[in-house]
């Protein structure tokens, strides 16, 4: 036996002394059953370091076998060596290179669940629901997770080509996107639209989601809001622990939020609400579709179980798994499926996804916004003359907000979620004011 070759025997030894201690708090029958089979790993590991043709470093090899084992378990668990690891840790501070897409494995194919807004991806026309079939020149079949995450991400201001399968097209489509550092703004476009009815749009659960979200309910309850449209649409998900919280503003103390079921006592939780000092009471409608997924299925289903919400838009993507990032001794770790999420009435998310209580299929609107009237936006800026730079920044300021308002106003899912809420408002009225007291008590006793 070669010195090299006992090397590599002790570590496979120290190896799995610590795999060991890991196992050690597993049922008896599966133990035995699992060192058994380890024996054969061993022997594999040990046959390849010194008969496969060429000499491989022992920690390719185990990295290797890590990362061929969390694939086969389902498409959100993987193994994660160092650099990646570090990159996972980096996402959830919402600045890293790339194009702006959150991706999943969906019966077997790299799908697209979202482009993130003003993203390179958005601006190209990808889509949620978009199946990557190659990247450059090479095939996506069998490719996992990690390795597509490696090949789409790069240094900013170079190009990468993909190709998609549209399936709802029948259309094969090739893309060249430019990368660039992608800035995630989570909490966007708080506004009123029309009638004290108000807008925010949720891009994703980072850190500081939870803040920027009630500093927004502030600002539209100081403009005078009495409604609230919340738009999930692409929100790929997120941060679990900042979708409750953001969820519980709308929660009184005690009602359910989320459950998680798993093998583990541990992973059985039932999360409910602690709000008990700033609850949001404002009649909702919450807006979904194909790209909103996890942390934004939580919500939905939180409030439409609780009928603290209506939800319109179109299926959601049904992303509702939960995964735990280990870390290891070596700095790498593994992205683990450890349980699933259940909404309040004890329905699964996974591969089901929210259904909305009111179906409305997007119809893109005309592409050149104009205010109320029907004037072009650019005209109404085209004439003022300013010289001072301030003033000309709030003048851009005023006309962004302006087009913002103006395209959300032409969006059919928002003039669905208007009048759904222009509905309720003149309901209540009329209950609260109009109706006869007999009308009202055959309201309360059939409602």
């Amino acid at each position: 036996m070669t010195k090299k070759f006992f090397v590599f025997a002790v570590g496979i030894a120290v190896f799995f002394s610590l795999t060991g201690l890991a196992i050690s708090q597993i049922d008896q029958k599966i133990k035995d059953n699992l060192y058994s089979q380890i024996e054969l790993y061993s022997y594999t590991l040990t046959t390849i370091q010194a008969d496969y043709v060429e000499e491989l470093p022992p920690k390719d090899l185990i990295y290797g076998s890590l990362k061929g084992m969390l694939s086969t378990l389902d498409p959100h668990s993987q193994f994660l060596d160092p650099d990646e690891y570090k990159e996972l840790k980096t996402e959830t501070e919402g600045k890293f290179g790339g194009l702006g897409i959150e991706i999943s494995i969906r019966d077997g194919l790299l799908t697209i669940i979202t482009p993130i807004e003003d993203t390179p991806a958005w601006k190209a026309g990808i889509k949620a629901g978009d199946r990557i079939v190659k990247i450059e020149d090479e095939l996506t079949k069998d490719i996992t997770l990690g390795e597509a995450v490696k090949k789409l991400r790069g240094k900013p201001k170079t190009d990468i080509n993909i190709t998609v399968l549209r399936e709802d097209e029948f259309k094969i489509l090739e893309f060249t996107i430019t990368r660039e550092i992608i800035h995630i703004e989570d909490v966007k476009h708080t506004q009123i639209l029309t009638d004290n009815i108000g807008y925010i749009r949720l891009t994703e659960f980072r850190e500081d989601s939870a803040k920027a979200f009630r500093q927004a309910l502030e600002d539209l309850g100081k403009q005078g809001a009495k409604s609230l449209i919340l738009d999930l649409r692409n929100n790929p998900g997120g941060l679990l622990n900042v979708a409750i919280r953001i969820t519980e503003e709308f929660l009184a103390e005690g009602q359910t939020v989320v459950s998680t079921k798993g093998r583990r006592k541990s992973q059985n939780i039932v999360t409910k609400s602690t709000n008990r000092d700033h609850l949001v009471d404002w009649p909702m409608t919450i807006l979904i579709n194909e790209g909103s997924a996890s942390g934004s299925e939580i919500l939905a289903g939180a409030l439409k179980d609780n009928k603290r919400a209506i939800i319109l838009g179109t299926q959601s993507f049904g992303k509702g798994s939960v995964q735990s990032v280990i870390p290891l001794p070596d700095g790498s770790g593994l992205r683990l499926t450890t349980s699933k999420y259940f909404t309040p009435s004890g329905k699964s998310i996974h591969g089901t996804g929210i259904t909305p209580d009111i179906v409305v299929e997007f119809i893109p609107p005309d592409e050149e916004p104009e205010d109320e009237n029907g004037k072009k936006i650019e005209e109404i800026f085209e004439n003022i003359e300013l010289n001072e730079t301030e003033d000309r920044e709030k003048l851009q300021l005023s006309k962004k907000e302006l087009e913002v308002r103006e395209r959300l106003l032409k969006d059919n899912q928002v003039q669905s979620a208007i009048s759904v809420l222009k509905g309720i408002g003149v309901f209540k009225t009329f209950t609260e004011e109009s109706a006869p007291e007999e009308l009202i008590a055959e309201v309360e006793i059939n409602g």
